[in-house]
């Protein structure tokens, strides 16, 4: 991918020369695959791709399911589970500031994309 758009894209340059190589290489096959479809092929793949869930869409509500329930386990149970929201939401700060956080490269690792790596 061209070094404008990763110097631009925070999560692409916090994230592993390897990791990103493996996801163009993936994007790139799958266009080649799709160069050869039908147009309703063609349309049917544009609809799932427009419902893929990006990387931040994906960190965010992970990061929301992980700190809500800490905070009803925390209430209900036991104060102790107060620590989760207590570690999880300066991760999502980080993330918003900085453009990486600990989930960041898990999720990669899993193929998750960004949105313009989706476009």
């Amino acid at each position: 991918m061209n070094k404008n758009i990763e110097n631009k894209d925070r999560i692409r340059a916090n994230t592993s020369e390897e990791i990103n190589a493996q996801i163009d290489s993936e994007t790139d096959a799958r266009v080649r695959e799709f160069a050869s479809k039908s147009n309703s092929e063609i349309t049917s793949r544009i609809d799932e791709l427009d419902h893929e869930w990006d990387i931040e869409r994906t960190l965010e509500t992970n990061a929301s399911l992980l700190a809500l329930s800490g905070l009803v386990l925390g209430v209900t149970h036991n104060k102790k589970w107060l620590v989760v929201p207590g570690i999880v939401l300066p991760f999502l700060f980080q993330h918003a500031v900085q453009g990486w956080c600990p989930p960041i490269p898990i999720f990669r690792r899993l193929g998750i994309r960004t949105r313009k790596e989706i476009d």
